[in-house]
């Protein structure tokens, strides 16, 4: 094996003189007038270019992963960026080839399509293991990247890190090991063997365990003087401004709960469907999804489709026939699909569909809270997930979907650590801006409810979705605290409940039993809101004598 990444680079790139930005030319000093770049003058926030090499990411990246910076290369469009310049940077069009397993993740394929690079495939080891010696021995001379993606997609298998290791040392040409799923295998990253193999690159992304598909950030790792010309064959500015103020924000949150949540879903949904009768096989996983083999993959693609369930249709890729690709979902999530399979089993033929959709989706970001609602007021409650930090409260706002009748999904990322105040304020003003705007026009709600005192706590909600706001509270406690949340703030979460849905809302209840007490007030306000947000069918008149609600 050469030992300078430079011997697999072609010519023209080694010979390249990358643009430079005019950011790119001045570095020191303190400038307050840029004139520089023929930008617009006009403050709007994003009159600026953002900066082009990314210093101030890729330090935070850096020591997120304990990586030197000058290792780290930023693209777009997850990690397709980075495969993309490495077929740019070493591979000569109509001369070079490529070799991966097959299946795998298919932009390589394609990457290789549009460089007009031989792309050769090796068939699976059992069970999808990674073929190593079938790898090795499909090389020649004009063999410049091995793709290794790790854990596998669609397959979900890892590498063990010896086998990566042995390419690495065995191959003479780029190694490009793609870690996308990484965060729930067993085997951890191989970003360590940087230091021995210079011709290893190791790909990452923000899409998957971090939740930030939506920014389409990805990330390479590799020897200095790869990552330095990765820079300079990008094009210029390819992260824009406020994706990188946004990943930055979003880099220190702590994704172990919920990556340890998906690895628990995953070994409970793998135990669940591998029962059903006309499931053949369901493969062991390394990542955040499974692959399933089944009699008829098309057959129960469709049904899962006219259940309101999207799986990939892994049927017509080589050695995947009839298989489904199912993405861990949350805890109910899962739970419907567990369902949807028994139904499948039974012979059921459910509608998924209903006659109209009362929902909303709503997310509320501010500087002490991260909320994320998914509100259907048509929904069932059985699917419903709520997590907020805060296991009391928790189990409160379950009440609402439960006894509600309708589905809530709620996550709230708070500033706990100071107090509860503003994650219990913004969930309640974030549920209520949902049912406001799931009720939509409104036509058709019976508008007011009611109920009477239930259970030990005597609690009565009375709601009014007329659109009138006022909020009246009578409800004494004698503890501070109950479970981890302070009962004074439960007052304020109804008010800016009401407020945010604008509703009239009016609470009393008394008990001695200050848990029961606000188990009381949450059921009590659910089987009031169960009872205003009802629709009759076919009744499309607004309830109130004026004409507008």
């Amino acid at each position: 094996m050469n030992n300078s990444p430079f011997a697999y680079m072609r010519p023209n790139i080694l010979g390249l003189s990358p643009y430079s930005t005019a950011r790119d030319e001045f570095s020191g000093g303190d400038i307050d007038t840029f004139v520089d770049a023929n930008e617009s003058p006009y403050p709007t926030g994003l009159n600026r270019y953002p900066d082009p090499r990314h210093k101030e990411l890729k330090g935070r990246i850096g020591r997120l992963m304990g990586v030197e910076p000058d290792r780290i290369f930023i693209g777009g469009a997850g990690s397709d960026e980075a495969i993309d310049l490495i077929y740019r940077i070493f591979c000569v069009p109509g001369r070079d080839n490529v070799i991966a397993m097959s299946p795998t993740y298919g932009v390589y394929a394609v990457s290789a399509a549009i460089n007009d690079i031989e792309y050769r495939e090796v068939p699976p080891g059992p069970d999808y293991r990674f073929p190593t010696d079938e790898i090795l021995a499909a090389t020649d001379r004009h063999t410049k990247v091995i793709w290794i993606c790790s854990p596998n997609n669609p397959t979900g298998l890892a590498v063990p890190p010896e086998d990566i290791e042995r390419v690495a040392s065995a191959f003479d040409g780029i190694v490009a090991v793609d870690e996308a799923y990484v965060d729930f295998s067993p085997y951890g990253s191989v970003i360590p063997l940087l230091a021995k193999y210079r011709n290893l690159i190791v790909l990452r992304t923000f899409s998957k365990a971090r939740g930030m598909a939506g920014l389409r950030i990805g990330m390479a790792f590799a020897d200095p003087d790869v990552a330095k010309v990765m820079a300079n064959v990008k094009y210029p500015y390819n992260i824009n401004g406020p994706t990188q103020k946004e990943l930055l924000r979003r880099l220190d949150d702590d994704i172990s709960t919920q990556v340890a949540e998906i690895i628990s879903e995953r070994d409970r949904l793998t135990i669940c469907i591998a029962g059903y009768p006309f499931v053949e096989k369901v493969f062991h996983s390394d990542a955040n999804f499974l692959l399933v083999r089944v009699k008829d993959a098309d057959s129960l693609y469709g049904y899962l489709v006219e259940q309101g369930i999207l799986v990939r249709n892994r049927n017509r890729i080589p050695h995947c026939q009839n298989t489904l690709r199912i993405t861990i979902g949350t805890p109910a999530e899962n739970n419907r699909i567990i369902r949807a399979l028994d139904a499948y089993r039974d012979g059921l033929r459910p509608s998924w569909k209903r006659e109209e959709g009362r929902r909303a989706r709503l997310e509320r970001i501010t500087s002490e809270t991260k909320i994320a609602v998914y509100l259907d007021l048509d929904g069932e409650s059985d699917e419903s997930h709520i997590d907020t930090g805060l296991k009391f409260f928790d189990h409160m706002l379950s009440q609402l979907p439960h006894h509600g009748g309708f589905r809530l999904d709620l996550t709230c990322q708070g500033d706990l650590g100071v107090d509860e105040h503003h994650t219990i304020e913004d969930v309640a003003i974030t549920l209520g801006e949902a049912l406001l705007s799931a009720l939509g026009d409104k036509r058709g709600i019976e508008r007011y409810g009611f109920v009477l005192p239930m259970d030990e706590s005597r609690a009565m909600a009375l709601i009014d979705l007329g659109g009138r706001t006022d909020f009246r509270w009578d409800v004494g406690f004698t503890r501070e605290m109950v479970g981890d949340t302070p009962t004074e703030m439960y007052p304020h979460f109804f008010s800016s409940l009401a407020s945010a849905m604008r509703a009239n809302l009016h609470i009393t209840a008394r008990g001695e039993n200050n848990h029961h007490l606000i188990e009381g007030v949450f059921k009590a306000v659910a089987r009031a809101l169960r009872m205003a947000v009802r629709r009759e069918k076919f009744a499309y008149s607004l309830p109130s004598s004026k004409g507008i609600l």
